[in-house]
């Protein structure tokens, strides 16, 4: 499900990202905003909302692996996409956001402070509050009632229900405590605001910082603050491991709800799509199912429980088994593939093509209505239209060395545990006998055979009971009435 730009009428804009901290209730090695929800770092998604706003420019005040941080951000996006400025004194919000607005010399407009750490926030949101703040030209602010407000910076209105300033909860006394509206810091204000605010701020507090919620006190006694409401939810940072968890959750149920409206799930809470995914209608996705990355699922498609799909292509009316792994493959109309199949990247599977259990291809073009439907190994391999490759089919692809293509042309039939050596090409309505070892090309129309003569030797288990006397006592005896043609060997 991709995101669509929903712009503010009221630009220029820009955006900071504040995402300077290491995030020690992580424990681990990695920046916090570097570990992923739904295969997508946590960064990313507040420079996926500033891209949804329009924001004309993207600032990201990063400290802790700086040099990491910029380096998924310009994989994700671009290099120099967004801007950076290096927090090295880390000396709170208020410091970074000064630092933040450096890059912006020259910039008129509004500007929207977001952080690197709030994944649920939603584009409808942020339109919301630039709205309010390019109609008013104050200082728009995110706020929330929520029922523990333990941490949370609260909401001090006077009388006439104007806020007044946020205040710190460390710094709260026990009234303010007791107040369940909280700031969730996220605002969007006049770039000439923050400038002259920012530069104003004072460290004498509990913390020793410059808390960016000095502004709001600022901005009531110059340009005026106005709030703008938003689900306890969105505003949720993750802080630690479990919170992760609960965020990816949380994501992953809006995007199945979203798909939800047009596609059929069996088991919504079972399933995990990303959100870059896209699903047509009327498809059905089944239980335990993962589709990531750039995976498309055409229409009246069935993906059954347990498949994993990741860049993958399914056409319309095809169908995906249980227990698939389909990774950077295309799987044609009316397809069927599975239960355990491993289609690998490069695997295309052209329209009513069948692809069965156990099955594993790699970089392997399958032409429309060829079937391999049992444990078989396609490896660098062309099989050309209306093909039957029997089970226990390997195509010998790699000597040591390199890998080499195997061709099989329209028509052909490919007998049970063949193993086609590379390079070879099997000619159109070629027959390979069972059990042939194919290491030459074999003429359109011909029948392959390459087998050891069979040979039998009567009387061989009576003579093999004699021997192991013991051991043959268990088992049911009886004279064959044959004779032997040979000795018993070993």
């Amino acid at each position: 499900m991709k995101s669509h730009p929903r712009k503010s009428k009221h630009e220029p804009l820009a955006c900071l990202i504040l995402a300077a901290g290491k995030g020690t209730r992580m424990n681990s090695v990695r920046n916090k905003v570097l570990h992923t929800l739904l295969g997508v770092p946590m960064a990313a998604y507040a420079v996926e909302r500033a891209r949804d706003i329009g924001a004309a420019a993207i600032v990201a005040v990063l400290g802790h692996q700086k040099d990491e941080v910029v380096q998924v951000l310009g994989n994700r996006f671009g290099p120099g996409a967004v801007k950076v400025v290096d927090q090295k004194d880390q000396k709170g919000t208020g410091h970074a956001v000064r630092l933040g607005l450096r890059p912006l010399a020259g910039f008129k407009g509004l500007v929207v402070i977001l952080y690197g750490d709030v994944p649920l926030l939603r584009t409808e949101t942020l339109v919301a509050l630039i709205e309010a703040a390019g109609k008013t030209g104050s200082l728009a602010m995110l706020t929330s009632v929520v029922r523990d407000p333990t941490g949370y910076g609260r909401i001090v209105r006077d009388d006439a229900g104007m806020i007044v300033e946020v205040v710190e909860h460390k710094d709260a006394n026990h009234a303010q405590h007791r107040i369940a509206e909280v700031n969730a810091g996220i605002y969007a204000a006049p770039v000439e605001f923050l400038r002259m605010a920012t530069a104003k701020l004072s460290a004498r507090n509990s913390q020793g910082e410059y808390y960016l919620t000095d502004i709001v006190a600022r901005a009531a006694a110059s340009i005026g603050v106005i709030s703008v409401d938003v689900a306890a939810e969105e505003m949720s940072g993750v802080n630690d491991r479990q919170q992760l968890v609960a965020a990816e959750k949380i994501l992953a149920a809006r995007i199945v709800a979203e798909h939800g409206k047009r596609a059929t799930f069996r088991a919504p809470g079972q399933v995990v799509v990303e959100a870059s995914v896209t699903i047509e209608p009327d498809a059905e996705i089944g239980r335990n199912v993962v589709l990531r990355g750039r995976t498309h699922i055409g229409a009246f498609a069935r993906i059954e429980d347990g498949a994993m799909l990741t860049d993958a292509v399914v056409g319309k009316g095809a169908h995906v088994l249980p227990y698939c792994v389909i990774t950077g493959a295309t799987i044609g109309e009316n397809a069927k593939v599975g239960p355990f199949a491993h289609l690998r990247p490069g695997t295309v599977l052209g329209p009513d093509v069948h692809v069965g259990n156990f099955v594993e291809t790699k970089k392997t073009q399958l032409g429309r209505g060829s079937k391999a439907n049992h444990l078989t190994y396609l490896g660098d391999t062309i099989v050309g239209e209306k093909v039957n490759i029997g089970a226990g089919t390997i195509t010998c692809n790699y000597n040591g060395f390199e890998k080499r293509q195997t061709i099989i042309e329209d028509g052909a039939f490919i007998g049970s545990d063949t193993q086609l050596v590379a390079p070879v090409r099997v000619g159109k309505r070629a027959v390979v006998a069972a059990g042939a070892t194919i290491i030459e090309d074999v003429r359109a129309g011909a029948l392959a055979i390459s087998r050891v003569p069979c040979k039998q030797i009567d009387g061989y288990a009576d003579r093999l009971a004699e021997r192991y006397p013991k051991k043959a006592s268990g088992k049911t005896s009886g004279k064959s009435s044959g004779k032997s043609s040979g000795k018993i060997s070993g």
